[in-house]
């Protein structure tokens, strides 16, 4: 067994805090009674004010993917024509899923590393009126990109007003404000892995009135993924099928931690640990991959600097107890990712930035020592210091590592 738990810093799974993984440990319930029905009850009604909606929200068991996948064949039928805007990786495979079901896609590929442009979208549905859907990545964690979804939003609405705008936000949603009902959203997938800090298993998927009677009309086959079974499921307290309650009790856990941490203190951390780790990274001399106007708040993604390869770089990260992400389809060996979302605090990324200086240093990089680190804490607590003076919920424990979601280890600390 390792003698220190690793500072995970990749875009998820994320790591978990004690009273998640204490959660995840107990017995069973009868999924059909009253304690996970009450439960189940406490999950859908206390996610809804992340996903900025009034609506009702259903839970899959199974991965992220399996979300997006369910957006697809609950809207659309074989034949729809569908608009697909890909900023990277995660882009192609929600097109890719619409394909395989039998839609007529159509994409807009952007370069990797940028946002999508308002203006392009507009044009394209303008340019061949009668899309049925538009499909939209938010955080792009093959890039490092978060795209504006509700001014893309508004642009999709003005060009095509009957189109469904379906949003894949895995990795987005709860760890930054999203506001599906006043942007006009359809639908919205998010999965239990990432800002929620529990395990990977579970999908949560969000509908407007839109969207729940596009389910109606819809012709692709489903029969596990058919969020209608879900919704009339989840008004009696259960799930269509066996659902994973581990996982279960756990996203009820981190949803009650971060209630109690408040959602402005929620979106305030992952901010300053966003530009704690855009700065240190920077000061380290690696060239990010997002501009700052489009970069996630819960991802950064930084080019290779000249005289590192991904593979010694990553295992000397890796022997001082850092787990990066590397790059994805034809970034790979390029670029490098570090994670910033979920159960994550200041301290673990000014962490994470001391062991990227010690490897750079070893790896014959002039570096000079102390400088990104002094640069990280710098940017946070510019943004800490914005956040405490916001007379919102949770405005005060943004200043700091936050209570709820601190972990009994401390892998901050950085071990010889």
């Amino acid at each position: 067994m390792d003698r220190f738990e690793p500072n995970l810093r990749i875009p998820g799974p994320t790591a978990l805090p004690p009273s998640v993984r204490e959660a995840g440990a107990r017995q069973m319930i009868n999924h059909r009674g009253p304690e996970f029905a009450a439960m189940l009850g406490r999950i859908l009604d206390g996610m809804k004010p992340f996903f900025g909606t009034t609506s009702d929200v259903a839970m899959l068991t199974s991965a992220g993917s399996g979300g997006l996948e369910a957006a697809i064949v609950n809207t659309l039928s074989p034949g729809d024509r569908v608009l697909g805007v890909s900023i990277g990786s995660f882009g192609d495979r929600f097109a890719k899923i619409a394909g395989i079901y039998g839609a007529d896609v159509t994409k807009i590929d952007v370069e990797w590393g940028r946002a999508a442009d308002p203006g392009v979208v507009a044009e394209a549905l303008r340019a061949r009126p009668g899309y049925r859907a538009v499909l939209l990545t938010h955080n792009e964690t093959s890039t490092g990109v978060m795209n504006p979804i509700g001014v893309l939003a508004e642009a999709i609405r003005d060009a095509s007003p009957d189109s469904l705008i379906l949003v894949d936000s895995v990795s987005g949603l709860g760890a930054v404000p999203f506001e599906m009902d006043a942007w006009g959203v359809d639908v919205v997938v998010t999965g239990s892995q990432k800002a929620w800090m529990a395990a990977p298993g579970l999908a949560m998927i969000a509908a407007s009135e839109r969207g729940w009677a596009a389910t109606e009309t819809a012709k692709m086959p489903r029969f596990y993924l058919d969020i209608r079974t879900h919704r009339e499921s989840a008004a009696a307290g259960q799930t269509p099928f066996t659902p994973a309650i581990a996982v279960v009790y756990q996203v009820d856990e981190g949803l009650r931690l971060m209630q109690a941490e408040g959602m402005t203190g929620v979106f305030a951390r992952h901010e300053a640990c966003a530009a704690a780790s855009r700065s240190g990274l920077r000061a380290l001399g690696f060239e990010l991959l997002a501009d700052d106007d489009v970069a996630s708040k819960t991802v950064t993604a930084a080019l290779l600097a000249e005289g590192h390869e991904w593979k010694p770089f990553n295992s000397g990260i890796k022997a001082h107890g850092v787990v990066l992400a590397g790059g994805q389809g034809k970034l790979t060996g390029k670029i490098f990712r570090l994670g910033h979302l979920g159960s994550v605090t200041v301290d673990e990324i000014l962490g994470a930035i001391a062991v990227l200086e010690r490897v750079s240093l070893e790896q014959g990089r002039p570096i000079e020592p102390g400088r990104a680190v002094a640069a990280a804490q710098a940017a946070a607590l510019a943004v800490q210091s914005g956040a405490a003076g916001d007379s919102g919920p949770g405005g005060s424990r943004a200043a700091g590592e936050p209570e709820a979601t601190r972990r009994s280890a401390e892998p901050a600390t950085v071990p010889a």
